[in-house]
C-alpha cells in the first residue's frame, strides 16, 4: 500500500517525528525539547547539521525552533505578552546568529507574506500592519529623535501574491533589498500543519528563510539567504490543515475504540499494526478526488488571527523598538 508518502507540513519538528513514529533515527537531525510549565510553554529545537539530515528532512541546513502555546490566540492580554515576550527571546537568538557583524543597531526588512482577501492566509499582512516603522523617522530625524541611544531601522512590506501583482513575492523584496540594504530579512507567512492541535497555537521560527504556499502544494520562489543576499528569518504559524490529516486523526479515534470492544478488537488491531505513514496514504486513497486538495481551517480563524498577528508583531516591537 506505502508508496512514497508525503505529509503536508511547513514544521519541521512534525518531519522529525514522522520518522520517530516509523522508528527511524535520521542522522545529522538533533531534537531538544523544553517546557515551560507554569506558562504552559513547549519549546522544540530541531538543528538539522548535515546535507543527509536535509535531504531526509525535505529541509535545508539550519535551526527550527517550534513554539507551542495554547495562549497563542486567547484574547487575554497578559497570556499573550508572555508568549511574546518568549517569541522575542528566540528571534533575538537567531539574529544574533545571522547578523554577521554584532551591531549596536541595524537594519531590519519584515515581510508580511500571504493574501490580506484569505483571512487563513493574511497573517502576515496584518503582523506588518502592527509594526512600529522606524526606518523613515531615523532616516529624516535621526535616532534621538526615536527617544533611544540606539536605534533599529524598522522597515516592512506586504508584498502580495502573484495572482494579485503578476510578480514573485520573492522577486519583489529583493528588488527591495537592493535598494534599501538590511542587515536581515523577517518573513512572516501563514503555514500548513499534519497535527490539528497545534492549528494557531504554534509558531516555528526558522534561521533558513520561507518558501511561501509549500505545505498546501503551491510552491513559489524561496526567501533565503541565498536568493535575497541577506540572512532571512522565517516565522510562521500553521492556520490550515489537509483534509486527509482530519480524516486520519477521526480514524486514529476509531481504531481506539475498536480495541475497547470485545466483537472488533481484533479489526483495531489489524489497523492498528499499520504504520502512520500507510494509514495516510490508505485515507488518501479513499477521499480521492473530492477531499484530496481540500485544506480545513477553525471556523473562528478571523479573532485567531487578529490575535496571533498582535502577539508576533508585539515580539518583533519589543525587539526592535522597545525603548531602552
Amino acid at each position: 500500500m506505502l508508496r512514497n508518502y508525503s505529509v503536508r507540513t511547513d514544521l519541521a519538528l512534525e518531519e522529525k517525528e514522522r520518522f520517530e513514529s516509523d522508528n527511524v533515527e535520521i542522522s545529522g537531525v538533533v531534537l531538544e525539547e523544553h517546557y515551560d510549565e507554569e506558562n504552559e510553554i513547549r519549546v522544540t529545537r530541531v538543528r538539522i547539521e548535515t546535507e543527509n539530515g536535509a535531504k531526509a528532512m525535505g529541509k535545508p541546513v539550519g535551526t527550527y525552533l517550534t513554539l507551542e502555546a495554547p495562549g497563542l490566540a486567547m484574547p487575554d492580554e497578559e497570556s499573550q505578552m508572555t508568549v511574546a515576550g518568549e517569541l522575542c527571546r528566540y528571534i533575538r537568538e537567531l539574529v544574533e546568529q545571522n547578523v554577521p557583524e554584532r551591531k549596536e543597531e541595524i537594519s531590519v526588512l519584515v515581510v508580511g507574506l500571504g493574501n490580506r482577501e484569505v483571512t487563513p492566509d493574511a497573517l502576515g499582512p496584518y503582523v506588518a500592519d502592527h509594526l512600529h516603522v522606524t526606518r523613515h523617522i531615523v532616516k529624516e530625524y535621526g535616532k534621538y529623535a526615536m527617544g533611544m541611544d540606539h536605534a533599529n531601522l524598522v522597515s516592512a512590506v506586504v508584498p502580495g501574491v502573484t495572482g494579485q501583482t503578476g510578480m514573485e513575492s520573492a522577486e519583489i523584496v529583493r528588488g527591495i533589498v537592493n535598494e534599501t540594504h538590511p542587515d536581515i530579512v523577517i518573513a512572516v507567512d501563514a503555514l500548513a500543519a499534519r497535527n490539528s492541535r497545534r492549528l494557531n497555537r504554534t509558531v516555528q521560527i526558522a534561521d533558513t528563510g520561507i518558501h511561501p504556499g509549500s505545505g498546501v502544494g503551491n510552491h513559489r520562489c524561496g526567501m533565503t539567504r541565498e536568493s535575497l543576499g541577506v540572512p532571512v528569518i522565517g516565522i510562521g504559524v500553521p492556520t490550515v490543515v489537509d483534509a486527509a490529516t482530519i480524516v486520519n486523526d477521526t480514524m486514529e479515534n476509531f481504531i481506539r475504540a475498536l480495541e475497547g470492544s470485545q466483537s472488533l478488537k481484533g479489526v483495531g488491531e489489524t489497523l492498528r499494526s499499520y504504520s502512520p505513514g500507510e494509514k495516510l496514504e490508505f485515507i488518501k486513497e479513499l477521499i480521492a478526488p473530492h477531499l484530496n486538495g481540500m485544506f480545513v481551517t477553525p471556523k473562528d480563524v478571523d479573532e485567531m488571527i487578529h490575535h496571533i498577528s498582535h502577539t508576533i508583531s508585539e515580539a518583533v516591537n519589543m525587539l526592535f523598538t522597545k525603548r531602552e
